[in-house]
């Protein structure tokens, strides 16, 4: 499986953004799909995931704000995020791993995309 993270950018305090992750291959519907991020000299963290059979599960800093979906016919899952705030500042980066094991550890994942970057600005 090969992945491709897209759609950050710049935006406000407040603002909103959608991060695509789109996935090669046709058994991606069988995939647990997570998105982690990582700040500049900070470890990297689990924001969501969600499993195969659409089980969700956030970060508690995530929680209220961001929301995890995914779209099996498109191959691709997304991550609405809205009330942004400086602390999002992040690379984020989209993750799969086979079985419906929603792990929130980076360790776990097989399958990592290039990450896109966003910037919260305050």
């Amino acid at each position: 499986v090969q992945l491709q993270a897209s759609g950050g950018g710049l935006v406000q305090t407040g603002g909103s953004l959608r991060l695509s992750c789109a996935a090669s291959g046709r058994t991606f519907s069988i995939y647990t799909t997570g998105w982690f991020r990582q700040a500049p000299g900070k470890e990297r963290e689990f924001v969501a995931v969600i499993g195969w059979s659409g089980d969700t599960r956030n970060a508690d800093s995530a929680k209220g704000r961001f929301t995890i979906s995914r779209d099996n016919a498109k191959n691709t899952v997304y991550l609405q995020m809205n009330s942004l705030k400086p602390e999002d500042t992040a690379v984020y980066y989209c993750a799969a791993r086979r079985g419906a094991m929603a792990s929130i550890s980076p360790d776990d994942y097989d399958y990592w995309g290039q990450g896109t970057l966003v910037t919260v600005s305050s």
